[in-house]
Protein backbone atom coordinates (compact mmCIF):
# COMPACT_ATOMS: atom_id res chain seq x y z
CA UNK A 1 0.00 0.00 0.00
CA UNK A 2 1.58 2.89 -0.69
CA UNK A 3 1.84 5.79 1.65
CA UNK A 4 0.83 9.06 0.47
CA UNK A 5 2.90 12.48 0.74
CA UNK A 6 2.97 16.02 0.28
CA UNK A 7 6.34 18.01 -0.08
CA UNK A 8 6.39 21.36 1.57
CA UNK A 9 9.50 22.94 -0.28
CA UNK A 10 10.17 20.68 -2.90
CA UNK A 11 12.38 22.52 -5.31
CA UNK A 12 14.86 22.82 -2.05
CA UNK A 13 17.60 20.78 -0.57
CA UNK A 14 15.59 18.59 1.77
CA UNK A 15 12.44 18.27 -0.53
CA UNK A 16 14.93 17.11 -3.54
CA UNK A 17 16.62 15.19 -1.25
CA UNK A 18 13.02 13.66 0.02
CA UNK A 19 12.37 12.99 -3.72
CA UNK A 20 15.02 10.98 -4.06
CA UNK A 21 14.17 8.61 -1.02
CA UNK A 22 10.64 8.37 -2.85
CA UNK A 23 12.58 7.32 -5.98
CA UNK A 24 14.24 4.09 -3.81
CA UNK A 25 10.61 3.12 -3.24
CA UNK A 26 8.95 4.21 -6.06
CA UNK A 27 6.44 1.42 -4.80
CA UNK A 28 5.62 2.55 -1.76
CA UNK A 29 5.07 6.06 -1.52
CA UNK A 30 2.73 8.31 -4.00
CA UNK A 31 3.27 12.31 -4.24
CA UNK A 32 0.19 14.07 -4.00
CA UNK A 33 1.03 18.08 -3.40
CA UNK A 34 4.13 19.83 -3.97
CA UNK A 35 5.09 23.33 -3.14
CA UNK A 36 7.78 25.44 -4.26
CA UNK A 37 8.58 29.14 -2.70
CA UNK A 38 10.94 29.70 -5.74
CA UNK A 39 9.95 31.99 -8.45
CA UNK A 40 9.46 30.28 -12.01
CA UNK A 41 11.71 26.57 -11.82
CA UNK A 42 12.37 24.32 -14.46
CA UNK A 43 13.01 22.05 -11.51
CA UNK A 44 9.52 22.45 -10.55
CA UNK A 45 8.64 21.34 -14.14
CA UNK A 46 10.31 18.10 -13.50
CA UNK A 47 8.68 17.41 -10.45
CA UNK A 48 5.64 18.02 -11.51
CA UNK A 49 5.64 15.61 -14.85
CA UNK A 50 7.42 12.88 -13.08
CA UNK A 51 5.35 12.53 -10.24
CA UNK A 52 1.76 13.55 -11.79
CA UNK A 53 0.65 15.18 -8.33
CA UNK A 54 -3.20 16.41 -7.42
CA UNK A 55 -2.32 19.58 -6.45
CA UNK A 56 1.09 21.89 -7.25
CA UNK A 57 1.79 25.54 -4.84
CA UNK A 58 4.03 28.33 -6.01
CA UNK A 59 4.68 31.83 -5.00
CA UNK A 60 3.02 33.86 -8.01
CA UNK A 61 0.23 34.41 -9.23
CA UNK A 62 1.23 34.51 -12.98
CA UNK A 63 3.44 31.94 -12.65
CA UNK A 64 0.59 29.55 -11.45
CA UNK A 65 -1.42 30.31 -14.56
CA UNK A 66 1.38 29.60 -16.84
CA UNK A 67 1.57 26.01 -15.16
CA UNK A 68 -1.73 25.41 -15.32
CA UNK A 69 -2.35 26.31 -19.20
CA UNK A 70 1.02 24.48 -19.79
CA UNK A 71 -0.21 21.35 -18.10
CA UNK A 72 -3.89 21.63 -18.34
CA UNK A 73 -3.83 17.95 -19.71
CA UNK A 74 -2.58 16.46 -16.34
CA UNK A 75 -6.05 17.95 -14.18
CA UNK A 76 -3.36 19.44 -11.65
CA UNK A 77 -4.85 21.79 -9.37
CA UNK A 78 -2.76 25.22 -9.80
CA UNK A 79 -3.00 27.47 -7.00
CA UNK A 80 -0.48 30.15 -5.41
CA UNK A 81 0.43 32.72 -2.74
CA UNK A 82 -0.04 31.79 1.25
CA UNK A 83 -3.47 30.06 0.79
CA UNK A 84 -1.51 28.00 -1.65
CA UNK A 85 1.12 26.99 1.19
CA UNK A 86 -2.23 25.95 3.15
CA UNK A 87 -3.97 24.52 0.14
CA UNK A 88 -0.94 21.95 -0.38
CA UNK A 89 -0.85 21.21 3.24
CA UNK A 90 -4.47 20.54 3.70
CA UNK A 91 -6.39 19.77 0.50
CA UNK A 92 -5.22 16.34 -0.11
CA UNK A 93 -5.55 13.13 1.01
CA UNK A 94 -2.00 12.70 2.17
CA UNK A 95 -1.25 10.98 5.37
CA UNK A 96 1.79 12.62 5.74
CA UNK A 97 3.43 16.32 5.22
CA UNK A 98 7.37 16.99 4.93
CA UNK A 99 7.35 20.43 6.17
CA UNK A 100 10.66 21.41 4.56
CA UNK A 101 10.44 25.48 3.72
CA UNK A 102 12.96 27.32 5.56
CA UNK A 103 12.23 30.12 7.81
CA UNK A 104 9.30 31.26 9.41
CA UNK A 105 7.45 31.18 5.92
CA UNK A 106 7.00 27.51 7.07
CA UNK A 107 4.96 28.00 10.07
CA UNK A 108 1.48 28.84 9.11
CA UNK A 109 1.09 25.56 6.49
CA UNK A 110 2.86 23.29 9.13
CA UNK A 111 0.44 24.20 11.77
CA UNK A 112 -2.87 23.74 8.85
CA UNK A 113 -1.61 20.08 8.30
CA UNK A 114 -1.29 19.04 12.03
CA UNK A 115 -4.77 20.89 12.53
CA UNK A 116 -6.28 18.54 9.64
CA UNK A 117 -4.79 15.92 11.66
CA UNK A 118 -1.47 14.89 8.99
CA UNK A 119 1.41 13.48 10.22
CA UNK A 120 4.42 15.66 9.92
CA UNK A 121 7.87 15.27 9.04
CA UNK A 122 9.75 18.22 10.31
CA UNK A 123 12.41 19.44 8.82
CA UNK A 124 11.72 23.15 9.44
CA UNK A 125 12.96 23.53 12.75
CA UNK A 126 12.13 27.47 12.91
CA UNK A 127 8.44 25.89 13.33
CA UNK A 128 9.18 24.61 16.86
CA UNK A 129 11.79 27.78 17.86
CA UNK A 130 8.89 30.57 17.40
CA UNK A 131 6.24 28.43 18.20
CA UNK A 132 6.71 25.70 20.47
CA UNK A 133 4.16 25.78 22.88
CA UNK A 134 1.96 26.31 20.23
CA UNK A 135 3.03 23.40 17.94
CA UNK A 136 2.96 20.77 21.30
CA UNK A 137 -0.41 21.89 22.59
CA UNK A 138 -1.83 21.37 18.52
CA UNK A 139 -0.19 17.81 18.19
CA UNK A 140 -1.52 16.55 21.64
CA UNK A 141 -4.81 18.01 20.86
CA UNK A 142 -4.75 15.98 16.97
CA UNK A 143 -3.05 12.88 18.26
CA UNK A 144 -0.69 13.12 15.26
CA UNK A 145 3.19 12.14 14.93
CA UNK A 146 5.93 14.82 14.64
CA UNK A 147 8.97 13.08 13.23
CA UNK A 148 12.11 15.43 13.39
CA UNK A 149 14.18 15.42 10.04
CA UNK A 150 17.22 17.29 11.21
CA UNK A 151 20.07 14.52 11.56
CA UNK A 152 20.99 16.14 15.40
CA UNK A 153 17.08 15.74 16.37
CA UNK A 154 16.71 12.03 14.30
CA UNK A 155 19.58 11.17 16.45
CA UNK A 156 18.28 12.32 19.50
CA UNK A 157 15.34 10.31 18.90
CA UNK A 158 16.60 7.30 18.13
CA UNK A 159 18.89 6.90 21.26
CA UNK A 160 16.11 7.80 23.45
CA UNK A 161 14.76 4.43 25.04
CA UNK A 162 10.97 4.35 25.45
CA UNK A 163 10.08 5.66 28.99
CA UNK A 164 13.29 6.25 29.53
CA UNK A 165 13.41 10.12 29.48
CA UNK A 166 13.23 10.35 33.28
CA UNK A 167 17.23 9.04 33.32
CA UNK A 168 18.23 11.47 30.76
CA UNK A 169 21.01 13.75 32.24
CA UNK A 170 21.78 15.56 29.27
CA UNK A 171 21.59 15.63 25.58
CA UNK A 172 24.33 16.21 23.20
CA UNK A 173 23.70 18.07 19.81
CA UNK A 174 27.08 18.08 17.43
CA UNK A 175 28.34 21.18 15.76
CA UNK A 176 30.59 20.51 12.46
CA UNK A 177 31.86 23.79 13.15
CA UNK A 178 31.12 25.29 9.70
CA UNK A 179 33.88 26.15 7.43
CA UNK A 180 34.97 28.76 9.97
CA UNK A 181 35.89 26.62 12.58
CA UNK A 182 38.97 27.98 14.85
CA UNK A 183 38.82 31.41 12.96
CA UNK A 184 39.17 34.66 14.87
CA UNK A 185 36.74 37.35 15.05
CA UNK A 186 38.95 39.41 13.18
CA UNK A 187 39.52 36.61 10.02
CA UNK A 188 35.49 36.44 10.06
CA UNK A 189 35.40 40.03 9.35
CA UNK A 190 36.97 39.07 6.21
CA UNK A 191 34.82 36.22 4.93
CA UNK A 192 32.83 36.26 1.80
CA UNK A 193 29.83 35.06 1.10
CA UNK A 194 31.23 32.21 -1.16
CA UNK A 195 33.37 31.18 1.46
CA UNK A 196 30.14 31.02 3.98
CA UNK A 197 28.92 28.71 1.53
CA UNK A 198 31.03 26.06 1.16
CA UNK A 199 29.89 23.66 3.83
CA UNK A 200 32.97 21.06 4.52
CA UNK A 201 30.28 18.13 5.21
CA UNK A 202 26.71 18.82 4.06
CA UNK A 203 24.95 20.22 1.41
CA UNK A 204 22.18 22.16 2.51
CA UNK A 205 20.45 25.79 0.96
CA UNK A 206 22.19 29.21 1.64
CA UNK A 207 20.29 30.15 4.65
CA UNK A 208 21.07 27.20 6.85
CA UNK A 209 24.40 26.70 5.76
CA UNK A 210 24.96 30.43 6.84
CA UNK A 211 23.23 29.90 9.75
CA UNK A 212 25.74 26.43 10.20
CA UNK A 213 28.36 28.77 9.78
CA UNK A 214 27.84 31.67 12.72
CA UNK A 215 26.96 28.62 14.62
CA UNK A 216 22.82 29.91 14.96
CA UNK A 217 21.50 26.52 13.20
CA UNK A 218 22.65 24.78 16.08
CA UNK A 219 21.43 27.44 18.61
CA UNK A 220 17.85 27.20 16.65
CA UNK A 221 18.45 23.13 17.23
CA UNK A 222 18.71 23.78 20.80
CA UNK A 223 15.75 25.47 21.47
CA UNK A 224 13.96 22.66 18.95
CA UNK A 225 15.40 20.20 20.89
CA UNK A 226 14.19 21.52 24.09
CA UNK A 227 10.44 21.67 22.84
CA UNK A 228 10.85 17.98 21.07
CA UNK A 229 12.24 16.28 24.37
CA UNK A 230 10.82 18.40 27.07
CA UNK A 231 14.38 19.03 28.84
CA UNK A 232 15.51 22.51 30.08
CA UNK A 233 18.64 24.38 28.81
CA UNK A 234 20.78 23.45 31.12
CA UNK A 235 20.35 19.93 30.16
CA UNK A 236 20.85 20.52 26.37
CA UNK A 237 24.88 20.69 25.42
CA UNK A 238 26.59 21.32 21.94
CA UNK A 239 29.32 19.71 21.48
CA UNK A 240 31.84 20.26 18.02
CA UNK A 241 32.87 17.36 16.05
CA UNK A 242 34.29 18.43 12.91
CA UNK A 243 33.82 14.77 11.22
CA UNK A 244 29.89 14.94 11.51
CA UNK A 245 29.83 10.97 11.38
CA UNK A 246 28.05 11.26 15.28
CA UNK A 247 24.87 12.70 14.93
CA UNK A 248 24.09 13.11 18.35
CA UNK A 249 23.85 11.42 21.74
CA UNK A 250 22.21 11.04 25.07
CA UNK A 251 23.83 11.58 28.02
CA UNK A 252 22.12 9.16 30.88
CA UNK A 253 22.44 9.58 34.60
CA UNK A 254 24.20 6.39 35.04
CA UNK A 255 27.27 7.29 32.75
CA UNK A 256 26.27 5.79 29.37
CA UNK A 257 25.83 7.58 26.63
CA UNK A 258 23.99 6.37 23.40
CA UNK A 259 25.43 8.17 20.18
CA UNK A 260 23.85 7.49 17.06
CA UNK A 261 26.49 7.41 13.99
CA UNK A 262 26.24 7.55 10.25
CA UNK A 263 27.39 9.29 7.24
CA UNK A 264 26.31 12.85 6.66
CA UNK A 265 23.32 12.46 3.84
CA UNK A 266 20.09 13.77 4.59
CA UNK A 267 18.52 11.35 2.84
CA UNK A 268 18.97 8.83 6.28
CA UNK A 269 17.25 11.11 8.64
CA UNK A 270 15.02 11.65 6.10
CA UNK A 271 14.40 8.10 5.28
CA UNK A 272 13.50 7.21 8.85
CA UNK A 273 11.08 9.65 9.41
CA UNK A 274 9.15 8.51 5.99
CA UNK A 275 9.38 4.90 7.20
CA UNK A 276 9.13 5.27 11.22
CA UNK A 277 9.09 3.09 12.92
CA UNK A 278 10.34 0.98 10.23
CA UNK A 279 13.91 0.82 8.74
CA UNK A 280 13.60 -0.19 4.98
CA UNK A 281 17.56 -1.37 3.60
CA UNK A 282 18.58 1.13 0.92
CA UNK A 283 21.87 1.34 -1.25
CA UNK A 284 23.36 4.83 0.31
CA UNK A 285 26.64 4.79 1.79
CA UNK A 286 27.10 3.36 5.04
CA UNK A 287 29.78 4.08 7.89
CA UNK A 288 33.06 2.33 7.16
CA UNK A 289 34.41 2.04 10.54
CA UNK A 290 37.91 1.12 8.91
CA UNK A 291 38.15 4.27 7.10
CA UNK A 292 37.30 6.95 9.63
CA UNK A 293 40.28 8.01 11.37
CA UNK A 294 40.16 10.02 14.48
CA UNK A 295 36.98 11.30 15.72
CA UNK A 296 37.20 14.37 17.70
CA UNK A 297 35.57 16.61 19.94
CA UNK A 298 35.84 20.10 21.29
CA UNK A 299 33.72 22.96 23.18
CA UNK A 300 32.08 25.33 20.92
CA UNK A 301 33.68 28.98 20.62
CA UNK A 302 30.90 31.23 21.79
CA UNK A 303 32.87 34.22 22.61
CA UNK A 304 33.94 34.33 18.58
CA UNK A 305 30.25 32.85 17.48
CA UNK A 306 28.11 34.34 20.02
CA UNK A 307 25.15 33.56 17.54
CA UNK A 308 24.99 30.15 19.97
CA UNK A 309 25.20 32.11 22.90
CA UNK A 310 22.36 34.26 21.77
CA UNK A 311 19.82 31.40 20.82
CA UNK A 312 20.56 29.66 24.50
CA UNK A 313 19.86 33.63 26.16
CA UNK A 314 16.49 33.86 23.95
CA UNK A 315 15.39 30.18 24.51
CA UNK A 316 15.94 30.52 28.75
CA UNK A 317 13.98 34.02 28.15
CA UNK A 318 11.19 32.43 26.61
CA UNK A 319 7.96 34.11 25.46
CA UNK A 320 8.61 36.73 22.44
CA UNK A 321 12.37 36.32 22.37
CA UNK A 322 12.86 33.24 20.58
CA UNK A 323 10.24 34.62 17.92
CA UNK A 324 13.07 38.16 17.53
CA UNK A 325 15.65 36.01 17.37
CA UNK A 326 14.72 34.12 14.56
CA UNK A 327 13.24 36.85 12.46
CA UNK A 328 16.26 39.16 13.02
CA UNK A 329 18.55 36.30 12.08
CA UNK A 330 16.35 35.68 8.99
CA UNK A 331 16.96 39.46 7.70
CA UNK A 332 20.87 39.04 9.24
CA UNK A 333 21.25 36.15 6.95
CA UNK A 334 19.89 37.71 4.02
CA UNK A 335 21.76 41.21 4.19
CA UNK A 336 24.54 39.17 4.49
CA UNK A 337 23.97 37.06 1.36
CA UNK A 338 22.78 40.70 -0.38
CA UNK A 339 26.43 41.87 0.15
CA UNK A 340 25.05 44.66 3.03
CA UNK A 341 26.70 43.68 5.87
CA UNK A 342 29.70 41.70 6.97
CA UNK A 343 29.27 37.77 8.21
CA UNK A 344 30.52 39.24 12.01
CA UNK A 345 26.99 41.75 12.36
CA UNK A 346 25.12 39.12 12.33
CA UNK A 347 25.08 38.51 15.45
CA UNK A 348 25.15 42.49 16.46
CA UNK A 349 22.14 42.92 14.23
CA UNK A 350 20.38 39.87 16.22
CA UNK A 351 21.45 41.00 19.62
CA UNK A 352 20.62 44.42 18.56
CA UNK A 353 16.50 43.16 18.25
CA UNK A 354 16.71 41.18 21.04
CA UNK A 355 17.81 44.32 23.18
CA UNK A 356 15.19 46.69 22.17
CA UNK A 357 12.23 43.96 22.20
CA UNK A 358 9.51 44.95 24.91
CA UNK A 359 6.48 42.96 24.32
CA UNK A 360 6.30 40.24 26.67
CA UNK A 361 3.94 37.16 24.92
CA UNK A 362 3.27 36.23 21.90
CA UNK A 363 0.78 32.93 22.64
CA UNK A 364 -1.80 32.76 19.39
CA UNK A 365 -0.72 32.15 16.06
CA UNK A 366 -2.10 35.37 15.00
CA UNK A 367 0.41 37.23 17.64
CA UNK A 368 3.43 35.44 16.78
CA UNK A 369 3.02 36.44 12.66
CA UNK A 370 2.63 39.81 13.89
CA UNK A 371 5.68 39.72 16.13
CA UNK A 372 7.60 38.23 13.48
CA UNK A 373 6.74 41.11 11.04
CA UNK A 374 7.32 43.83 13.18
CA UNK A 375 10.72 42.22 13.66
CA UNK A 376 11.65 42.30 10.55
CA UNK A 377 10.41 45.41 9.44
CA UNK A 378 12.49 47.25 12.23
CA UNK A 379 15.39 45.40 11.38
CA UNK A 380 15.07 47.08 8.14
CA UNK A 381 14.20 50.41 9.18
CA UNK A 382 15.99 51.31 11.90
CA UNK A 383 18.03 48.35 13.34
CA UNK A 384 20.53 48.24 10.27
CA UNK A 385 21.52 52.13 10.75
CA UNK A 386 25.43 52.27 11.46
CA UNK A 387 25.94 48.93 10.14
CA UNK A 388 26.07 49.14 6.92
CA UNK A 389 29.34 47.27 5.16
CA UNK A 390 32.02 49.65 4.06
Amino acid sequence: MEKKLTILGSTGSIGVQTLQVVDMYPHRFKIVALAARGSKSQLLEEQIIKYKPQLVSVNEREYAFYLRSKYAMLGINIVWGQQGLIDAAVSTDAEMVVAAISGAAGLVPTIAAIRTGKDVALANKETLVIAGALVKREIKERNVKLLPVDSEHSAIAQCLLPGQIEFVQSILLTASGGPFRGYTTEQLSRVTVKEALNHPNWTMGSKITIDSATLMNKGLEVIEAHWLFGLDYDHIEVVVHPQSIIHSMVRYRDGSVLAHLGVPDMRIPIQYALTYPERWANSLQQVDFTNIGALTFEKPDVDTFPCLRLAYNAGRSGGVYPVVLNAANEVAVQLFLDGIIKFTQIPVLIERALEKCTQTDAASLEEILELDRLTRLQMGNKYIKGLVKE
